[in-house]
């Protein structure tokens, strides 16, 4: 199991990353809560990771906290919730919020990330419901939605593109990513495709 990586950040191509670790290139699947955490390229990054192993596939997933992969490894022992719904729901929320939605069931604002349905957001906070009431919640007078980003430079010209794959990645209809990321760069024409992206997914993380 590999359980940590430590190394420089070559790629960043949302929800892709590609990590060089002594000259051994690792190719990481992370949310969008995770990318926002990172620095540009070139420079050093952890990463707590988790293998998932499969018939079809090795893959390997990547991030920022220990908590979020806390999280992804308890979504993903809920029925029906595979690796990629769990990096979709992490996403478009932060972990705390993920779990106020199961606290306060909040189903219509779980049915927002793609691959969602609500028989599904009804599964989640029933299974989660007792998993999670350790889970310690920031203070109400804190913003939930305020993350300790690293600024990144607009990258002009592909940024549209770039988040709107990324969404496409995640789960979003081609349809529905090109209208939240056309509605994101009228909000901010100079936005880079991380901003793009995550202005485009605040709908979800607003609870």
């Amino acid at each position: 199991m590999i359980g940590q990586l430590r190394g420089v950040l070559v790629e960043k191509q949302p929800p892709f990353l590609l990590i060089d670790v002594r000259g051994v290139g690792y190719e990481v699947q992370a949310p969008m809560t995770t990318f926002y955490r990172l620095p540009e390229p070139g420079a050093e990054v952890l990463l707590y990771t988790h293998l998932s192993i499969s018939d079809a596939a090795h893959q390997l997933f990547g991030f920022a906290e220990r908590s979020d992969r806390t999280l992804f490894r308890t979504l993903i022992k809920v029925t029906g919730v595979g690796p990629k719904m769990a990096v979709a729901l992490l996403s478009g929320m932060e972990a705390d919020d993920i779990v106020r939605c199961v606290r306060e069931e909040k189903v219509t604002s779980l049915t927002k990330v793609p691959g969602v349905g609500k028989k599904t957001a009804e599964r989640l906070i029933m299974e989660l419901r007792d998993r999670v009431k350790a889970w310690e919640l920031p203070r109400a007078d804190l913003d939930p939605q305020q993350v300790a980003a690293t600024p990144s430079q607009p990258l002009l010209g592909g940024a549209l593109e770039e988040a709107e794959s990324a969404l496409i990645a995640l789960g979003y209809r081609p349809t529905e990513a090109a209208r939240m990321v056309s509605a994101a760069g009228r909000e901010n024409p100079e936005a880079s495709s991380q901003e793009l992206i995550r202005t485009a997914l605040r709908s979800i993380s607003q609870l």
